[in-house]
């Protein structure tokens, strides 16, 4: 899954994924992708980066968002303020190498669309990543190297060569699947993966 915490289809198809999990045993590779590397760290107001429509036009957009939300149990709501996401996705990457990563993408994703919070805070960052049990002083030393910024760009690489143009994109095998879908949408998908693989595998 190429996603940004950012992005709320991402947080709707992270949590639909989710809640499929015990159902198909699958396992969730989540893989940022930054999309606006031009907010900046200190936020902007979300009117500013709308100002191409008109505050209907982005209650109407929410009102669907949330709907969307809400036929999973999810609870969303539009951020007054827009950060830069980096930071975060760079401790994403990070916590991916310990059995964390998925409860730290999900207070992430909470953090940002429920409590309103700046992921480009450092120290933010690393008290969400205690809450979840990562150590957050060995975290900071491991992003200062440098190292989980590059497997940032590599997402990157990886997400154009597959012909990854925006999130959420999920990858089922080698198929792709772009947007946030509806639970019964996912539960389809996943079942004609499962039939093909066993197909092949038999």
């Amino acid at each position: 899954m190429f996603s940004d915490f950012i992005c709320p289809f991402c947080y709707i198809g992270f949590e639909t994924v989710r809640k499929l999990k015990p159902e198909f045993d699958l396992k969730l590779d989540w893989r940022g992708f930054e999309i606006h590397a031009d907010w900046p760290a200190e936020g902007m107001p979300a009117e500013n980066f709308y100002r191409g429509t008109s505050a209907e036009q982005r209650r109407a957009g929410w009102a669907r968002i949330e709907a969307m939300a809400d036929a999973i149990g999810l609870k969303i709501r539009p951020p007054a303020t827009l950060y830069n996401s980096h930071a975060a996705l760079e401790a994403a990457e990070y916590t991916r190498e310990s059995q964390l990563g998925e409860q730290f993408e999900e207070r992430v994703f909470r953090a940002y669309f429920q409590e309103g919070c700046n992921l480009a805070a450092r120290g933010l960052i690393g008290e969400l990543a205690s809450e979840v049990g990562i150590d957050s002083k060995a975290m900071e030393e491991a992003l200062a190297s440098g190292k989980y910024s590059l497997k940032l760009k590599n997402n990157s690489l990886v997400a154009n060569q597959r012909g990854v143009g925006g999130v959420p994109t999920f990858f089922v095998g080698d198929f792709p699947l772009v947007g946030a879908q509806s639970e019964e949408v996912m539960r389809l998908v996943l079942k004609r993966a499962r039939e093909r693989i066993a197909s092949i595998e038999a």
